[in-house]
């Protein structure tokens, strides 16, 4: 088994991150919907990746591809609902759940170690609107001997998640004081509830607006 080693104090801390497993081997399975043997996801894997990139250029080109190709659904109003990382692929567009698994399969598809990870926030702009999870996905890089927090939901006004190793720059700062929640657990497959949602829906904006968990 591979085990994950002491953070290394030298090393700028960002959120301290709570690995639901040490046995990083448990951050490289495949899942039913972290489909990384699929021909497109191999396919893809060869197409952004080469031999020479390093650790790091991988999970940056990753994470851009994820962010910037596959369209957040409620941003271009599609109704269509996709889940697995083949189908996100398939029709470059998902909903977070959807895009952390799409990136959870590039990455475990070359031997690098990916969790998920949550935040609980409001829906819209106030609370009377309603609280949802949101998903995004913690790295493990052996570069550096530590996770980091990425967040592939794809950038828009207000929103504008980075790659970054110094400091976390995620799509949404958790605001306390309106009861929203960051997670600090990295697991090792997606929430079963946000998993529950989008095999149970077949209208994504309707299920982004009524259907989907408020709590881990």
């Amino acid at each position: 088994m591979i085990f994950i080693d002491k953070i290394d104090v030298t090393q700028p801390i960002m959120k301290q991150l709570i690995p639901e497993s040490s046995d990083l081997m448990n951050y490289l399975k495949e899942e039913d919907t972290v489909d990384y043997s699929h021909p497109m996801i191999q396919s893809k894997v060869h197409e952004l990746f080469y031999q020479e990139m390093s650790e790091v250029e991988r999970v940056k080109t990753a994470f851009e591809f994820v962010r910037d190709q596959v369209s957040h659904s409620w941003d271009i109003q599609s109704n269509r609902v996709t889940c697995k990382a083949s189908e996100v692929l398939q029709y470059k567009e998902g909903i977070c759940y959807a895009k952390s698994n799409l990136f959870a399969a590039l990455l475990r598809a070359v031997q690098i170690p990916v969790g998920f990870c949550y935040q609980r926030l409001m829906i819209f702009d106030t609370p009377d609107k309603g609280y949802s999870l949101h998903a995004l996905n913690g790295v493990y890089l052996t570069s550096i001997n530590r996770w980091i927090r990425l967040d592939t939901r794809g950038n828009k006004p207000g929103v504008q998640a980075e790659f970054s190793l110094r400091e976390e720059k995620l799509a949404f700062q958790v605001r306390e004081e309106l009861d929203e929640i960051d997670y600090p657990t990295i697991y090792t497959s997606p929430n079963q509830k946000t998993l529950a949602s989008l095999k149970s829906n077949k209208d994504a904006l309707n299920m982004y607006i009524n259907d989907l968990p408020d709590f881990l």
